[in-house]
């Protein structure tokens, strides 16, 4: 615990400490001007981590009114440094001004004492003070070790997300930004064999630390969900059936996701579907047409069962489809068909994607003030190639 003085009168200094080192606080430092504490703190320079861990100070005790700088100022300058803000800082003074008192109160002062100096009170300000400092430090480890564990669970939730792919008659990739260190948005593919892969984006209800949880059980069973089941309407009604067991007594949410999946079949060039009150997915076919993959039955999780209709859609030649949750909407200004038609409008044209010009478009963060939902855009490529009906 270390206690810094700044008074620029000599017997004053001798005072404190005396009455400090009664109380058995030793480690005291003591300067005569609020320039010597700055340099003391030192303010203007980049200290390393040793140096700053050697000067660091519990608790000031700033004489109010001094030459050249008074005690006001100076802890207006301590408190435009982060790292020295949440040092306490208690007025010594001869001023019952109360106006003067209150300033150094706006200017970042914790509390003040009066002189002639009462030992009573100064040490109960003192040791409030202290207590009050050691609990602010106490918070600030411990969101610091949360910000730590929330990296690091950030690191495992990208793990699960699937790699891009690029194969000879079709390709698949994906740009994600999370609002928060943990997102609600979760993608992934898997090849299924003889040309087809199954496909699901799905958007969890909020975001945040609960609904990443949400998301990592659903990527738990994913992948032997759908090489299981493969059909678009029995995933999506396993995973309604597997979240649903999901029992959280005395919860006020109820949770839930939207998600598209799909099945594309690049031997016979067919795409099955299933949207499940999910933004709809844009089809781009070759000839230009432009198809969109619309909602069919509820989000999953709402209820114990639901009814699901799949749907079918055939290509040739080249096309692209592309899959977004409603994140990647709402850094569009306008209503909901503006929204549509500007995004439709901008991922039209070439079948492979153009990630430089998507992120900026989409994923730039000075095109908003703040990221208020997670963003996702999933991107595939469909290849040229004959299709089984063909041959």
């Amino acid at each position: 615990m270390r206690i810094l003085i700044v008074d620029d009168n000599p017997t004053n200094l001798i005072i404190i400490r005396e009455i400090l080192k009664k109380e058995n606080y030793r480690n005291i430092t003591s300067v005569s001007s609020a320039r010597e504490m700055l340099q003391e703190l030192r303010v203007g320079e980049e200290p390393s981590a040793q140096q700053f861990a050697s000067t660091q100070i519990d608790l000031i005790l700033l004489d109010m009114m001094m030459p050249e700088m008074d005690g006001i100022e100076a802890c207006r300058i301590v408190q435009e440094h982060e790292h020295l803000k949440d040092i306490p800082i208690i007025m010594v003074t001869a001023v019952g001004d109360s106006k003067k008192l209150a300033e150094a109160l706006d200017a970042g002062a914790v509390d003040y004492v009066t002189k002639p100096i009462n030992k009573v009170e100064l040490m109960a300000r003192i040791r409030l003070a202290l207590r009050l400092k050691q609990e602010k430090d106490w918070h600030k480890e411990r969101d610091q070790r949360i910000q730590e564990e929330l990296k690091l669970a950030a690191l495992v939730q990208n793990a699960v997300l699937s790699a891009p792919l690029d194969e000879e008659r079709f390709a698949i990739e994906a740009l994600y930004k999370p609002s928060f260190e943990l997102a609600g948005d979760l993608y992934a593919w898997y090849p299924l064999g003889e040309g087809r892969y199954g496909i699901i984006l799905l958007d969890m209800m909020g975001h945040g630390i609960s609904s990443s949880l949400f998301c990592m059980f659903i990527a738990s069973v994913l992948k032997d969900t759908v090489n299981t089941y493969v059909d678009p309407e029995k995933v999506i009604q396993e995973l309604n059936r597997r979240f649903s067991q999901l029992h959280i007594e005395k919860s006020l949410v109820q949770y839930y996701f939207t998600a598209i999946y799909m099945v594309v079949d690049t031997k016979f060039k067919r795409i099955d579907y299933v949207n499940a009150g999910h933004p709809p997915g844009l089809f781009f076919h070759e000839d230009g047409t432009i198809e969109h993959l619309t909602t069919v039955c509820a989000p999953v999780g709402l209820f114990d069962k639901i009814e699901v209709t799949p749907r079918t859609l055939s290509y040739k030649g080249e096309g692209h489809i592309v899959l977004y949750t409603d994140g990647l909407l709402e850094a569009v200004e306008g209503d909901q068909d503006t929204q549509l038609a500007y995004l439709t409008s901008q991922l039209a044209g070439s079948h492979r994607m153009n990630r430089e010009n998507i992120s900026r478009l989409f994923f730039d963060d000075n095109l908003e003030q703040e990221r208020d939902d997670d963003k996702c855009l999933v991107w595939i490529s469909l290849k040229k190639g004959e299709s089984a009906n063909e041959n």
